[in-house]
């Protein structure tokens, strides 16, 4: 019997630990949170003093129950969960739902944390045990409770005000200003027009190089100097027709430095601007690195803990990193002291040390084999980071040249710039990304060699249009990046942020940036306009800063939530009056109605914004936004069934559709593909006939044409051949990529299935490279052989039990 029990959060993890600690030990999951704050009003008593009502979370019982089991088993509890906030506060529920004190006897209740998965940082942290951190612990009760009283106060106000499903949250409210605000700059941005003046010159010996001119008699021209095709065509020829001669050549010594390495916002930029990740799918990856993967001696974690602020690398790993870059780069790449990065974490119990691998010298072509695609690249971008950021300078040596016209009336000044790489230092390895998505150039326009006084020949002077940009879109990295500055939220909670943002339609992505919705538009304006404070982006980074002195124990939790949830919730019944629902989804336009002659108004739809007549309901008549812009319906050679009169082709909400010409008159619409008729009658009513008709999301399905009547349906094609077990009138078929093709009863009580195609099976690895390295033999036409279906088991299949996932990466 186990001595100690240890509780960790993941299951993965377990494995993973229980090996390195031994018989003596056992190792179980809590499978991440285990209470939490139940999703109804009432569950957090304001009035009582802020006393949250925590339950257990109801796929956590059976966890609870087994932990409770062990725990009496054993004379040691030691609380292994993650060493961030949120872990700190696992830990405490754990005890709080086992129902153990701290400072028993039986068990001897210890919290041990760790920052990397690897026996000696696990063997460290079991020797070297600590208490919980009630700091901690409150600091995130605190967090949480103010989250949830907002979010469940404010969300029902947008329901009331907006439309139902909306929702609000302190940090989301304030990214999404970020969002719609960079919208408006984008919609009120006028672009202007400006020329350059680029040309292609030559030195005595042939060599070509480029240069811009930069400035006319000594003053340095400004970006719109050259306002039209005129102007610049004018300076075009007066400078072709003057020699130029080289004026001034300076050249110097530039150094610079590598990158930090990662924190968990760096992590997710790079991540995004280099591999194309979300934020949650690259925090999804490396907790799965961090937890562990055998890579040829049984699971071990292959990098530190990914939720850190600290940029700080242990003695150890800066002695490996120097290691490894003078044996793969020579002695010249390597440091002779260790560069030190100075971190902006303010609470050093949450950030211990920057994400690093483990072990660098587990090279990532070394462990490929063992890792997945996504592992591979995201291990391979750690440890690049990682080892540049322990590497010599780049040594560049900056050449700037000026190039001057002669004898002219007015004196014109071109100039060329050009970088030369001296010694690469730790570009030879990793260069950091940029958000624009482009690699800073290892070599920018390489010059020839020119001297004071030499004349240079004019090949080509080009003038060049213009026209001034509006602000770049948010991507994931630079709205990470734009958080990190403002100090809202923590890095942690981007992912969930982002991915609420979505799918909450506030936001669409879209070529990897963030396009603001008329949703999301509206949702913002009503918070901006009306709780101008809460969305302040100094208040919510100085609430973060605020939890960080209660982390650190220099404030009480309980007054920091009062000082902030009284005057918020006296506002929001101050806004329940004053706001209509008309005053945020209606506005005024000064155009007509085409049916009725009454205003048009526009109107906030779930698609998004339109043009409707506000004699509704008497008035039904609706366009898009566009207005004159929207396509003439089409004139189809259907007539109505009704009236008569010809069918128009209009566009819907979900697509094409027919409608007829004489509206209002004649309401009588119809789908524009019309169903078909299988000639299959229906089980159900025994009159009808099954149609194939297509779903309002052009999903295929079958139902009786004596809809609503009847409302028998099917997603799968029915067959006119009766069940040979349970003798229902007709089979249907289906084909899936994992079952093949397969004829079966659609009745729920009835198991009977037949496989008529079977899946393709996936070839194996070997058989892939086989077959890409064989050569193409001819094709030979194979005897026909005749199958018969074989009767599949008649015994419900039973379906694999979901994964419980653990603590998420937000």
């Amino acid at each position: 019997m186990a001595r100690s029990l240890v509780i960790v959060e993941s299951p993965a993890k377990s494995k993973t630990i229980e090996k390195f600690l031994g018989k003596d030990y056992k190792v179980l999951a809590s499978y991440g949170h285990i209470r939490a704050l139940p999703s109804k009003q009432g569950s957090v008593d304001v009035e009582g003093g802020f006393v949250p009502k925590y339950h257990i979370l109801p796929e956590s019982q059976k966890h609870i129950e087994l932990l409770t089991k062990e725990v009496a088993k054993c004379e040691e509890l030691l609380l292994a969960t993650d060493l961030d906030r949120e872990g700190e506060a696992i830990a405490w529920h754990l005890l709080e739902a086992l129902g153990i004190d701290e400072n028993s006897d039986k068990p001897k209740v210890k919290r041990v944390t760790f920052h990397e998965i690897t026996k000696p940082a696990i063997l460290k942290a079991v020797a070297e045990p600590h208490h919980i951190s009630r700091d901690l612990v409150n600091a995130q009760q605190a967090r949480v409770i103010l989250d949830y009283l907002v979010g469940f106060t404010l969300s029902p106000f947008l329901w009331k005000k907006i439309r139902y499903g909306l929702s609000a949250g302190r940090v989301q409210s304030v990214a999404l200003r970020l969002v719609c605000e960079r919208e408006k700059e984008i919609q009120a941005f006028e672009s202007r027009e400006y020329w350059s003046i680029e040309a292609q010159l030559a030195n005595n010996s042939g060599a070509s190089f480029e240069a811009k001119l930069n400035a006319i008699d000594g003053k340095r021209l400004d970006k719109f100097h050259i306002e039209n095709q005129q102007a610049a065509e004018q300076l075009v020829k007066e400078i072709s027709a003057l020699p130029l001669q080289v004026a001034k050549v300076t050249s110097k010594e530039k150094k610079r430095s590598p990158a930090a390495p990662f924190t968990t916002s760096t992590l997710q930029q790079e991540a995004s601007r280099k591999l194309g990740f979300s934020a949650r799918k690259t925090m999804t990856v490396a907790q799965k690195l961090y937890e562990g993967i055998d890579i040829g001696q049984g699971a071990v974690g292959l990098i530190t803990y990914m939720r850190t602020d600290s940029v700080a690398l242990s003695e150890q790993a800066t002695s490996e990193a120097r290691d490894v870059i003078t044996s793969i780069y020579g002695e010249q790449y390597a440091l002779t002291k260790p560069r030190v990065y100075k971190s902006r974490a303010k609470n050093a119990q949450e950030a211990h040390e920057a994400i690093r691998p483990t072990s660098i010298a587990n090279h990532p072509e070394k462990i490929k084999a063992a890792l997945n695609s996504d592992q591979y690249k995201l291990y391979r971008l750690i440890w690049m980071r990682t080892v540049a950021s322990q590497m010599a300078q780049a040594i560049l040596d900056a050449t700037t040249v000026d190039i001057t016209t002669q004898g002219g009336a007015v004196q014109h000044n071109f100039r060329a710039n050009g970088q030369v790489i001296r010694f690469p230092g730790f570009m030879k390895l990793y260069i950091e990304g940029t958000d624009e998505g482009n690699e800073p150039e290892e070599q920018d326009g390489m010059l020839p060699p020119l001297q004071e006084q030499e004349s240079v020949a004019s090949k080509e002077i080009t003038p060049n249009q213009h026209f001034t940009q509006p602000p770049p879109r948010y991507t994931e990295a630079s709205l990470v990046k734009i958080l990190e500055e403002y100090g809202i939220g923590r890095p942690s909670t981007y992912a969930s942020i982002m991915n609420t943002l979505v799918t909450r339609k506030y936001v669409r992505l879209e070529k990897r940036a963030f396009h603001a919705e008329d949703v999301g538009m509206v949702v913002n304006d009503l918070l901006s306009n009306h709780f101008t404070k809460y969305v302040d982006y100094d208040f919510t980074a100085n609430f973060e800063e605020e939890l960080d002195a209660v982390s650190r124990g220099e404030k009480q939790w309980k007054p920091l939530l009062k000082e902030y949830w009284e005057p918020f919730v006296t506002l929001l019944k101050q806004k329940e009056q004053e706001i209509s629902k008309a005053d945020l989804t209606t506005e005024k336009t000064d155009k007509i109605c085409p049916e009725c002659g009454k205003e048009l108004v526009i109107k906030l739809g779930r698609s998004g914004k339109f043009l409707a007549c506000s004699g509704f309901p008497d008035c039904r008549h609706t366009e898009p936004l566009e207005g004159g812009d929207q396509e003439e319906p089409e004139v189809s050679e259907e007539k109505c069934d009704k009236c008569g009169a010809p069918m128009l082709i209009k566009m819907g909400r979900y697509g094409k559709f027919l409608a007829c010409s004489a509206y209002p008159d004649c309401k009588n619409i119809q789908p524009l593909v019309k169903p078909k008729a299988l000639g299959i009658t229906c089980p159900q009513c025994k009159e009808g006939e099954l149609m194939e008709k297509k779903s309002r999301y052009g999903k295929i399905f079958y139902s009786c044409n004596r809809y609503p009547k009847c409302k028998y349906a099917l997603w799968d094609q029915p067959m006119e051949k009766p069940c040979p077990k349970c003798g229902f009138e007709l089979t249907v078929e289906k084909t899936t990529k994992r079952y093949g093709t397969v004829h079966k009863c659609p009745q729920e009580n009835c198991d009977w299935e037949v496989t008529v195609i079977p899946p393709e099976k996936k070839p194996t690895k070997a058989a892939a490279k086989k077959k890409t390295t064989a050569k193409k033999a001819p094709a030979k036409k194979a005897p026909a052989k005749k199958t018969t279906a074989k009767k599949t088991t008649t015994t419900a299949k039973k379906k694999a039990p979901a994964k419980k996932t653990t603590k998420k990466d937000t």
